[in-house]
């Protein structure tokens, strides 16, 4: 039997770095969670030892410093397409950078007080995180986008039914015509090109999810999710791929007969777990694939 090395890579994980941004008494914040991982000529740090090839991580953590203060921080695409081709065209022994970014978002606390012009106090913003994930092999090589968001927590009260599954002899579950249908979304997509306008379009594509969700009446959950990724890739040409993945809050009717109660839908339980979890992708089937830009 031959042993060899096979694929491998390393970096720094999590990676917290916030850049505030002053314009006199008026602050911006970028709040972002960085991940990087290199690969290249790295058999010989695995196989005897010799680090000449290496990049260190500590180095790779400071360069996001560094930069975040150089460049600034705008839309997070650009940052991690930024970091990722500056690893590979700087160092000749690193062949391919993945870059993945989380950021946080902030909103602007109203002041009443104070004296004018003063913004500098934020609160944060929304559930969701928006992410991106880069891959570059440097300057005028390729490269791949996708970006996306976590943790969009979304409810219809109404207009979602379950009905004509398959019962076996374990089968408890009632059939229904109007239940809550709620969802904690992480949606991922990759884009086309690398020119796209970041900001707008990550607007477009969470607007686009929640209006599929809003416009929806669900028979299944499966059946929003196509109806969700539908909707951004037809609001935005530039997007070749949607990957969803939405787990299944269950709200169940309490039955208050007990105590003498009717519950016509109005009070439920929220079970955290388990719950169904339900996972898809919609695509242009036209598109170029590069199942190795969500990796």
């Amino acid at each position: 039997m031959g042993i060899v090395l096979g694929p491998n890579r390393y970096g720094k994980a999590e990676v917290r770095v916030v850049r505030v941004t002053r314009d006199g008494g008026i602050h911006r914040i970028k709040d972002l969670n960085v991940g990087i991982a290199l690969s290249g000529d790295m058999d010989e740090v695995h196989l005897s030892g010799d680090n000449a090839a290496v990049l260190t991580t500590d180095a790779q953590k400071n360069t996001v410093f560094a930069f975040a203060k150089k460049h600034g921080v705008g839309e997070i695409e650009e940052f991690a397409l930024l970091l990722a081709r500056h690893f590979v065209d700087s160092q000749p022994t690193i062949h391919h950078a993945r870059v993945e970014i989380e950021e946080y978002g902030w909103d602007r606390v109203p002041v009443e007080d104070g004296p004018p012009g003063e913004r500098h106090s934020f609160v944060r913003s929304g559930a969701e995180t928006r992410t991106c994930l880069v891959h570059s092999d440097g300057t005028g090589g390729e490269e791949s986008v996708v970006s996306g968001l976590t943790d969009l927590v979304v409810l219809n009260s109404t207009g979602s039914e379950f009905h004509g599954f398959i019962k076996d002899e374990y089968t408890t579950l009632a059939e229904t015509d109007d239940r809550i249908l709620a969802t904690a979304v992480t949606a991922r997509w990759r884009h086309r090109g690398l020119d796209a306008d970041w900001a707008t379009s990550y607007r477009q594509a969470r607007k686009s999810l929640l209006d599929a969700f809003a416009g929806t009446h669900s028979l299944s959950l499966q059946q929003t999710l196509y109806a969700m990724g539908r909707r951004v890739l037809t609001e935005d040409p530039e997007v070749c791929e949607v990957r969803l993945v939405m787990p299944n809050r269950h709200h169940f009717a309490v039955d208050l007969s007990p105590f003498g109660l009717d519950n016509p839908n109005e009070v439920f339980f929220a079970a955290d777990r388990p719950y169904g979890l339900i996972e898809g992708t919609v695509l242009d089937d036209e598109a170029p694939g590069s199942n190795s830009a969500w990796k």
